[in-house]
């Protein structure tokens, strides 16, 4: 529990890698998740010869090296600095985002430096180096003396969301320091599901779109003062004395010059052709022949040289058969690139191998395979190699079709290779609209073969894919391949693919009922990615289509008008539209009501879902006898479908009986929550162990989290049960599962996992376990003094508890196991039952077996208390006061004394029984008459 920060260093086959005052989350068999290097070490590596850079000019292009100044983009820099400077939260995440080219990284790199001159610490994250080593030694990340924490992330959209969710839960964003998260990508489909781990993590959150370069300005106008301080930086490098008799080109007003990428490009080539007394060419596929020219040419002199004695055998046309597989592939390790080239029939792959290094040396120590650079320039090299372009002078490689099929192919055990991201995120990319139409075919080609491979490549491959004008038959192949219910990190790439699905089958149909099925489909796929407003928006319509086909044919299309309302209300519950959720349940529940009095084995479960949903709302209300209501009545339709349909029904029991047992406890209902609890922890293990079964609604699963969960609230209704050792077992069970959970995804499972240990140590401490008391409230007191440095406002409570926990269990030590009496431990066994009193001394008596006046007197002690008692209720049980049962505007007094041990203290103390005989259903209760299933209101016949 000390805090002098810790260093964990992983060492494979003698090289070390380690970071002081962050963390490093590390996969067992790939190495790093991500890599976190501090910004002033990776820019002190920027200069390079100049001679060296101008023999092949796409190196001055390359953003590492730093060769033209920054200028331009005032508003966009000056829009950051007051982002980082500016009050609000303490953790805050812009998303950067532009077409390749536009200038992202240059722009962060400027935001870097005035950041750092500004005292900041600035720290960049590299995803994960796979086979590639990062450079020797350690990074000292702690933030001593600095003014924030500024944190940049590149190609952010490229992270699977899981990575992210790693990245963030890094205690190096954890500290008391201002501390600003810049992710740059090329897409903003990932933001949505970005945002909201983010928001979970109770950082502010904005979106920056990177617009074009502004063409306006006359002689002065942007893109021409960009491309001259571009022209006169490049010159320097020439050796040209005086830039200025270059002249712009005259198409800078044409779409393409709004990108600083492409500026740079029309830049370097005229200085490049005019120090070679040649013409340059004035358009896009132009200016990157040019460059990719020179390219060859450098290649065909060192080619020549070896005749001079130069270290270098590759003839350029092999060399372009290098870079074209290293622009696919990305920078690997020595063993890897042999294997590669090898694959492909290349003879000699080792001296390939050096001889490419000559030409690209690699920015990480004994990686090869570097890839040419900018990535925007790679693109068009593929697509220029590629057979089918109009490009003249500029002849396709016979060999590149075919080395992208063999690059993607899978292994002996059907695995995809590990570069498969890179392929087809740059190949689609060369294949978007307004680049090179030909691609696609290229594209199409490798996914006809094997449409899985869109999957396995990633959400951003999706989402690039998603982009192109892929022939609707290879959209049908991947979509067959899309999981049914989702996958957290693909889901982004899954709704930005259907949403271009769905547009080209809106097109293909007039078939409204065809409309309403695709919105509604689409809706589903939002909410998974986390853009719950465009899943509203999409199932609203769906919902709009239904209902009108069904007031022309309800018996055909009213049973799917109430399938897309019961997700509607779904949907809006996750947007935090709670009216509009209860609205659309309602409805659904009536549409189902009246299908399943005609055909209730067909509508029945609709039913039952939809009754599950209105009871969350109305949960959410405050409407918690109603939410009882409706669970119950769900829960009773899915036990009797269970009884022949187990696979299909007992997930949704579980669900129910589990939403049941907080709705029983929300009422001080102890016994019938444990009831259901415990039988829903039996069904959820049950389901758990037998894997993944197919459900009705896409969301309706049980995994490991929810028998944790499970778990927890079971082990809390049993010690109020008094059944101690049952309790334990219960939370140790809870908290191993969450443990392993947590050690997968922290962001998502610390905080249950704190919970629990908190719960788990303040019990065992009273069951007199104070060693292992003293462990686990231990645990849990690190894990929220973590969790409070981000979300202060919401581990405030949970840290203050643990810590209660952590000295009740040293007390508890110290003192030999003594066991205390808590007010907490009153409640749960008390104060919501009406049988027995419990004195100070852990003495029971039975409530009628007590004298009335000693009734009276035990009632004045507790109504006196109530203040108290009522404050450390909240405080021990982490909950608010409505979720006690106390009414607005009541005190506590009123509160306790509606309590089911005040009432039946009172009766007594009047001389009365302690019960009155009558159900809380308002029926006296009657011998053999189950009152399970009441609720208030009940009308019995």
């Amino acid at each position: 529990m000390g805090s002098e920060p810790r260093q964990v260093v992983r060492v494979e086959n003698g090289f070390g890698y380690g970071v002081i005052g962050a963390d490093l989350h590390v996969f067992p068999d790939r190495g790093p998740v991500y890599l976190l290097s501090e910004y002033g070490q990776a820019a002190a590596r920027a200069g390079r010869d100049a001679a060296w850079l101008t023999a092949q000019p796409s190196r001055l292009l390359n953003a590492r090296f730093q060769v033209v100044d920054f200028t331009g983009r005032d508003r966009e820099l000056a829009g950051l600095a007051a982002w980082r400077d500016g009050g609000g939260t303490r953790l805050a995440a812009t998303w950067l985002h532009g077409p390749g080219g536009q200038g992202k990284t240059r722009l962060a790199a400027r935001f870097a430096a005035d950041s750092a001159a500004a005292g900041w610490k600035v720290v960049t994250a590299t995803h994960g180096s796979g086979t590639i080593l990062p450079h020797p030694g350690s990074q000292d990340l702690r933030l001593a003396g600095a003014a924030g924490l500024l944190l940049i992330v590149d190609y952010a959209d490229r992270w699977p969301l899981s990575h992210l969710t790693w990245l963030f839960s890094n205690r190096l964003l954890h500290h008391a320091l201002p501390t600003r998260v810049l992710l740059l990508g090329r897409s903003a489909a990932p933001w949505p599901a970005v945002r909201a781990a983010l928001e979970e993590a109770e950082a502010g959150t904005s979106a920056l779109a990177l617009p074009p370069l502004d063409d306006r300005g006359g002689e002065l106008g942007e893109r021409r003062a960009m491309f001259t301080v571009a022209r006169d930086c490049f010159a320097a490098r020439y050796g040209l004395a005086d830039p200025s008799v270059i002249e712009p080109p005259g198409s800078l007003r044409r779409s393409d010059f709004g990108l600083v990428l492409t500026l740079h490009m029309a830049a370097l080539v005229a200085v490049d052709a005019y120090v070679r007394g040649s013409r340059p060419p004035q358009d896009m596929v132009g200016l990157s022949a040019y460059l990719l020219d020179r390219e060859r040419r450098h290649w065909t002199q060192l080619y020549e040289n070896r005749l001079e004695g130069l270290d270098y055998a590759t003839p350029p046309g092999t060399m372009g058969h290098v870079v074209f597989t290293a622009a696919l592939t990305g920078a690997t390790a020595h063993a890897n690139g042999t294997a590669l080239l090898s694959s492909l029939g290349l003879e000699h792959p080792g001296r390939l191998l050096a001889d490419h290094t000559t030409c690209y040396p690699a920015e990480e120590s004994g990686a090869v395979l570097e890839p040419l650079y900018p990535d925007r320039l790679a693109e068009d090299f593929l697509a220029l190699s590629l057979p089918g372009h109009e490009a003249a002078g500029y002849p396709a490689a016979p060999w590149a079709a075919d080395t992208t099929g063999t690059l993607l192919a899978r292994d002996g055990q059907g695995a995809p290779p590990g570069h498969t991201a890179r392929v087809l995120t740059f190949l689609a990319s060369a294949a978007a609209p307004h680049r090179w139409p030909h691609a696609v075919r290229h594209l199409e080609a490798v996914l006809r073969a094997d449409p899985a491979l869109a999957l396995a490549a990633g959400a951003a491959a999706l989402s690039a894919l998603a982009a192109c004008d892929l022939d609707s038959a290879v959209l049908e192949a991947i979509d067959a391949h899309i999981p049914r219910h989702g996958q957290v990190d693909l889901d982004a790439g899954i709704a930005a693919f259907t949403q271009r699905l769905t547009r080209h089958r809106l097109a293909a149909t007039d078939d409204p009922a065809e409309h309403a099925r695709l919105h509604q489909n689409l809706g589903f796929r939002m909410t998974r990615a986390g853009h719950r407003e465009d899943a509203v928006t999409a199932t609203d319509q769906a919902v709009s289509l239904f209902r009108q086909l069904a007031a022309d044919d309800p018996a055909r299309f009213e049973p799917e008008l109430a399938g897309a309302l019961a997700q509607l209300s779904e949907c809006a519950f996750k947007a935090n539209r709670m009216q509009a959720s209860r609205r659309a349940a309602e409805e659904a529940v009536g549409i189902f009501r009246g299908l399943a009095a005609t055909d209730h084995e067909a509508y029945e479960p609709g039913l039952a879902l939809s009754l599950s949903q209105l009871g969350h709302g109305m949960s959410e209300e405050r409407r918690q006898e109603e939410a009882l209501a409706a669970a119950q009545r769900a829960m009773g339709i899915f036990q009797r479908l269970a009884a022949t349909d187990p696979a299909v029904h007992e997930p949704g029991l579980a669900v129910t009986l589990a939403q049941s047992a907080i709705y029983y406890w929300r009422l001080r209902r102890w016994e019938d929550a444990l009831t259901a609890a415990e039988r829903s922890v039996e069904i959820i293990r049950r389901l758990v162990a037998a894997g993944p079964v197919t459900d009705l609604t896409r969301s309706m699963v049980v995994e490991d989290s929810d028998l944790a969960t499970g778990l927890g609230n079971l082990g809390f209704f049993l010690w109020g049960a008094r059944r101690r050792d049952d309790a334990l077992a219960a939370l140790r069970e809870a908290a191993a599962i969450e443990r392993r959970l947590a050690d997968v995804n922290p962001a998502a499972h610390e905080p249950s996992l704190a919970g629990t240990l908190t719960t788990l140590g303040t019990y065992l401490a009273l069951s007199g376990h104070a060693k292992e008391a003293l462990d686990v409230a231990g645990e849990a007191v690190e894990i929220c003094r973590r969790l409070a440095e981000v979300r202060a406002a919401e581990f405030e409570a949970p840290l203050r508890k643990a810590c209660t926990a952590y000295e009740t269990a040293r007390d508890q030590l110290a003192g030999g196991g003594t066991r205390a009496w808590t007010m907490e431990e009153h409640y749960v066994t008390l104060l919501n039952q009406d049988e027995v009193w419990q004195d100070a001394q852990n003495r029971r008596h039975r409530l009628d077996d007590m004298e009335p006046r000693y009734c009276g007197n035990v009632l004045r002690f507790l109504l006196k208390q109530a203040d108290d008692i009522f404050a450390t209720l909240v405080d021990g049980l982490s909950t608010s006061p409505d979720a006690l049962g106390r009414w607005e505007s009541e005190d506590a007094g009123a509160w306790l004394a509606r309590q089911p041990l005040a009432v039946a203290l009172r009766r007594r103390s009047e001389g009365k029984p302690a019960r009155s005989g009558l159900c809380y259903c308002g029926y006296a209760i009657q011998p053999g008459w189950n009152h399970d299933r009441c609720y208030p209101g009940i009308i019995v016949d």
